[in-house]
């Protein structure tokens, strides 16, 4: 498998996880007060989430820009 479709592959499941943790504070949100003591352990995991898609995100821009021609 080549470095690039090694990239949209980890983004697709870093999305997926990004997507669900997401889902997942949302939920909470909904049923507060009940599972208040949960929200920042949710909240912290929702937020790594993002940050490594978002740094999946720019890897795979810069891999996409080393593999097109100028």
């Amino acid at each position: 498998m080549s470095e690039l479709a090694e990239i949209k592959e980890r983004v697709k499941k870093l999305n997926a996880r990004a997507t669900k943790m997401k889902m997942d504070l949302h939920d909470l949100s909904e049923e507060l007060p009940l599972g208040w003591e949960q929200v920042m352990e949710v909240a912290g995991e929702t937020h790594s989430a993002f940050k490594a898609l978002a740094e999946a995100r720019a890897q795979l821009k810069e891999a996409e820009q080393k593999e097109t021609p100028a």
